[in-house]
């Protein structure tokens, strides 16, 4: 169990709380480049660490993520208007550019230094891959962008969604280093799945549903591995590596693409889950990435329009009772998205770990809270530089290998741990 208060900073995410000053530390997702199409394109609202705010492309394509509401009474600036280099306020007039900086108010003489001395609260917003990615700490602490694999191969190499999950980022993101319940609640899918299906580690999956978990340290976050039982003299080893602070990555299947997520709080109730496919080697196949599209694999099937997914608490998730007694889906929940969401939403916005129960199979967890709480106090404390911003921790593979019993799975793993271009993934 934890304790109260230590729950409460782990899952406290608004400016001036512990872990929400230590997510501000980092370069995280702010939204995919698919919402902000084209030059002067309407602007979006985003939500993150509980701030309120705008992103917009002007006139000339560069980004701008700024403060929701205009200086002069507080009006919503997304019913303004994206035009000639800065958005313009519906009410009054008032236009910013992707600074934040006031060029234009048009009640005031044209020789009026008014605009000065106007400047909403911005952040930056950059492209990398299909993502824009921000910094919300001090300007003067910007580390160097980040350098993930999955942003950093070919455009035909990778794919990238997004969902709104309902819930506290953290229990979204102790589900993605829990690899204990593939084997019950992902059953069906390692059957079924097109972006599963047919590996050989499936049957190791099964086949075992008792797995050893070790934990190893890294310089960005840990390596968490899972053992089950392979041959006689060998170990089937799932390396899920984690990146402080909310990003993992899957191990691979076969030569299924790589999946990984990123969760980003919205707020303390609401996160972002975003997931990505890509392959190291090759471009993805139009099969496979319209199953993605069609929300297989890690990714969801979202309402038109919006990144809330079909399947969702209002609905109860789709759950068919029949599905379920035929064995098609342990949980009568369809899609591995779905059903690691409805059951991470089911605990309530924030799960009261204070009544939780856990075992040897959570080493993972229990971990990273341990070190994310030790970070976000070494912060607080005196300005200590967390894990996971330097982008040399990001260059981490996930890995699946089968490995001779008395082999340390860290030790005979480490070279299939290593992202490096061009680079076959390990896996079965």
């Amino acid at each position: 169990m934890l304790k109260t208060e230590i729950n409460e900073l782990l899952t406290q995410t608004g400016p001036g709380t512990p872990m929400g000053e230590l997510f501000r530390q980092y370069w995280i997702p702010a939204l995919l480049a698919e919402e902000l199409p084209e030059n002067d394109s309407p602007p979006v609202r985003v939500k993150l660490l509980s701030e309120r705010m705008l992103a917009f492309r002007d006139s000339e394509g560069r980004y701008g993520l700024i403060d929701e509401f205009c200086a002069h009474r507080g009006a919503s600036l997304w019913f303004g208007r994206n035009e000639e280099g800065g958005l313009r306020c519906a009410y009054h007039g008032w236009k910013y550019d992707v600074t934040g900086q006031a060029v234009e108010v048009p009640s005031e003489p044209e020789n009026s230094n008014f605009c000065a001395h106007v400047k909403l609260r911005s952040y930056p917003l950059v492209k990398i891959g299909d993502v824009l990615w921000t910094h919300m700490g001090a300007p003067d602490e910007r580390p160097p962008l980040p350098e993930f694999e999955f942003a950093q191969v070919e455009p035909e190499q990778t794919y990238i969604s997004k969902r709104w999950q309902e819930s506290n980022w953290l229990q979204a993101f102790e589900g993605g280093i829990d690899s204990s319940h593939v084997s019950w609640l992902h059953s069906g899918g390692l059957k079924s799945d097109p972006l599963f299906k047919g590996a050989k580690g499936n049957e190791y999956n099964m086949n075992d549903l008792r797995p050893f978990f070790e934990v190893a340290d890294a310089e960005g976050g840990l390596f968490v591995g899972a053992r089950r039982n392979a041959e006689e003299d060998s170990y089937y080893w799932r390396i899920t590596p984690w990146v402080m602070p909310s990003f993992t990555l899957v191990p691979p299947r076969g030569d299924h693409p790589v999946h990984g997520h990123w969760w980003i709080p919205i707020d303390d109730h609401n996160c972002w889950a975003y997931s990505f496919d890509y392959h190291p080697t090759r471009p993805l196949t139009e099969t496979e990435v319209a199953a993605m599209r069609a929300g297989h694999g890690v990714h969801s099937e979202n309402i038109p329009g919006t990144y809330r997914p079909v399947a969702n608490k209002d609905n109860d998730y789709l759950m068919d009772r029949e599905a379920q007694r035929r064995g098609e889906y342990f949980s009568g929940v369809k899609g591995i998205a779905i059903q690691d969401s409805s059951l991470q939403e089911s605990m309530g916005p924030i799960v009261d770990r204070s009544k939780e129960r856990l075992v040897s199979a959570d080493a993972g967890i229990i971990k990273a809270r341990q070190k994310l709480r030790k970070a976000a106090l070494a912060l607080q404390k005196d300005g200590t530089v967390p894990p996971g911003v330097d982008p040399a921790h990001h260059r981490v593979r996930s890995a699946a290998v089968v490995l001779p019993r008395d082999a340390a799975f860290i030790e005979s793993s480490q070279d299939a741990l290593t992202a490096e271009p061009g680079k076959p993934h390990a896996s079965v």
